[in-house]
């Protein structure tokens, strides 16, 4: 008779799908709000974006539990920035925070997702994406999570970025205005809904401008 192992692991995956858009005063960040285990739903209504900053708002996909956990770091060390600077972080400072912080805890990562999306130092959209040990590129749009594989593609098809090897260097911003890309991303979130089963029940969408930020929600698929 073979020995049976119990197979415990440190990690779950609770899907869902985060898509950032950047445009050239605006970003728009934004995630359905379905948690699942395994075939099983446990909440129809869980955010998935938390905002670090006046001008810098996070989406991860991944182990809720890690999330909430790097999301409560980043916030304490944004903290101590504030009193020691005197004013917010900006999205490419918190970028690199983000980017030091994952990659501190390379050897037990956090089992998350990220798409950072905010405003630059010149108002401009910026959306930062990154793999879970810290890795980092600034793009002009990008989608992370169970959702991802069929998002990119489509975002590709609509929005292609300029080659990096272009001279001079293009910028990364979409040249979609703002309602346009609040439109793509209810678009997309509808066509990943249709395949992919841990996506789904809502879409928060969360706009950022120099006027400041404001949320949307759109129903989805409950099935």
């Amino acid at each position: 008779m073979s020995k049976q192992q119990a197979n415990w692991s440190p990690y779950d995956n609770n899907g869902g799908s985060c898509v950032a858009i950047a445009g050239r005063d605006y970003c728009v960040i934004a995630a359905d709000t379905r948690m699942s285990t395994g075939y099983s739903i446990l909440t129809r209504d869980y955010s998935k974006i938390s905002k670090l900053a006046d001008k810098a708002v996070l989406a991860s996909s991944g182990f809720q539990a890690d999330i909430k956990a790097l999301q409560k770091h980043l916030a304490a060390r944004h903290l101590i920035y504030q009193h020691q600077h005197n004013k917010q972080m900006s999205c490419p400072a918190m970028a690199q925070l983000l980017s030091n912080t994952l990659y501190y805890k390379r050897f037990f990562p956090y089992y998350a997702f990220n798409v950072l999306g905010g405003l630059d130092n010149e108002g401009k959209g910026c959306v930062f994406t990154y793999d879970a040990v810290g890795s980092y590129e600034r793009v002009g749009y990008s989608a992370q999570g169970s959702g991802s594989t069929l998002i990119m593609p489509f975002l590709d098809n609509q929005l292609k970025t300029p080659s990096p090897l272009l001279l001079p260097a293009q910028d990364a911003v979409t040249p979609l205005s703002e309602l346009e890309a609040v439109d793509l991303v209810k678009t997309v979130f509808v066509s990943a809904t249709e395949r992919d089963i841990y996506t789904g029940d809502k879409v928060e969408i969360v706009i950022l401008n120099a006027e400041g930020l404001r949320r949307e929600f759109m129903d989805l698929r409950k099935d």
